[in-house]
């Protein structure tokens, strides 16, 4: 006698969850809090540019896009051009990158790959408290160390031996554009090495093992397997000191002599976009002075984002790269 199987019936399907059992789930909660953060950065980065615009429509009227290639800074006559304050700001920016890199990078390979832990734990401790000094003290312990090193012993030997190129050349006074550069140079190492020091021990123990097992030194695994895989991070920290150079204000101020002309020699006193306004606003006496010093703050907002988006592109493309 054949035997009967009981089929229940299908399951109709499960009904989709309402919007009240996700609330009491917490999902959407967390989802509409963190949605709403990320639209509050959004909406301060709109802010900040809607404001400086706005504030700085006399001077757009004015001076137009010649504000950005014009090198007068007249008071009295009541007319501005920011040529002289982007090329500081670009040229301090870019020497204290030139110091601070290979130093940073290098610190931070030791830190990471080479040094005892003790001995790692106890500098990187040092190294995150140089970076929450604040930019005043680096100021103004430059003013008595660094720029009469500069004035007394560097400079003049520069002019010396390189004093053909117009990099070296002109007048010594000490609080100079290289002034500047060395300062930001000791304010974005901190930086550099904490995140660069980070990735690198991020870096899977896997892949120096498989280094050391093919072969490989401890400082051939560190530099040909370490150090790549680890890429991004330190361009991060780069970057990352690169806008600390960008809007440094006080220790510049103290140092770079703020005269606003430009020169090619790296002896000769400059200026800075956060330097001018920082000295410059408070004396604003008139309404066109006060609306091209927030001009001012306008092109070095958008500077920053121009140069951080740049890297953005830069770090995509080398990621690509690597990937393919």
């Amino acid at each position: 006698m054949p035997t009967s199987v009981a089929v229940s019936p299908t399951p109709a399907a499960a009904a989709k969850p309402t919007l009240w059992s996700r609330l009491k789930g917490g999902d959407q909660i967390a989802y509409l809090i963190s949605i709403t953060f990320a639209a509050l950065v959004l909406l301060l980065a709109v802010a900040i540019f809607w404001v400086l615009w706005n504030q700085s429509a006399m001077a757009r009227h004015k001076f137009g896009i010649g504000f950005f290639t014009s090198q007068a800074w007249d008071h009295n006559n009541d007319v501005y051009g920011a040529l002289p304050f982007i090329y500081g700001t670009l040229l301090t920016s870019v020497l204290a990158l030139l110091i601070s890199i290979p130093l940073g990078v290098g610190a931070a390979i030791f830190l990471a790959e080479l040094a005892p832990p003790r001995l790692s734990n106890a500098l990187t401790f040092l190294v995150e408290l140089l970076a929450a000094v604040p930019s005043v003290i680096y100021g103004l312990l430059a003013i008595f160390t660094v720029v009469p090193l500069l004035r007394d012993y560097v400079e003049p030997a520069l002019k010396g031996t390189l004093g053909f190129l117009p990099l070296f050349s002109g007048q010594i006074y000490g609080f100079s554009y290289l002034a500047a550069g060395l300062v930001l140079a000791i304010m974005t190492f901190p930086f550099i090495i904490s995140v660069s020091r980070e990735s690198l021990l991020d870096v899977p123990r896997d892949q120096r093992e498989a280094a050391l097992a093919l072969g490989a030194t401890h400082w051939e695994s560190t530099w040909d397997v370490v150090v790549p895989f680890a890429r991004l991070g330190i361009m991060g920290s780069i970057f990352l000191g690169l806008a600390r150079a960008l809007g440094e204000t006080m220790a510049v101020t103290m140092v770079i002599g703020n005269s606003p002309r430009i020169s090619a020699s790296l002896f000769a006193s400059g200026y800075t976009i956060a330097a001018a306004i920082a000295n410059e606003f408070a004396e604003a006496s008139s309404d066109i002075f006060r609306s091209s010093l927030i001009y001012l703050g306008l092109v070095l907002f958008l500077l920053t984002i121009v140069i951080n988006g740049a890297a953005r592109l830069l770090i995509v493309a080398t990621t690509r790269k690597g990937s393919s």
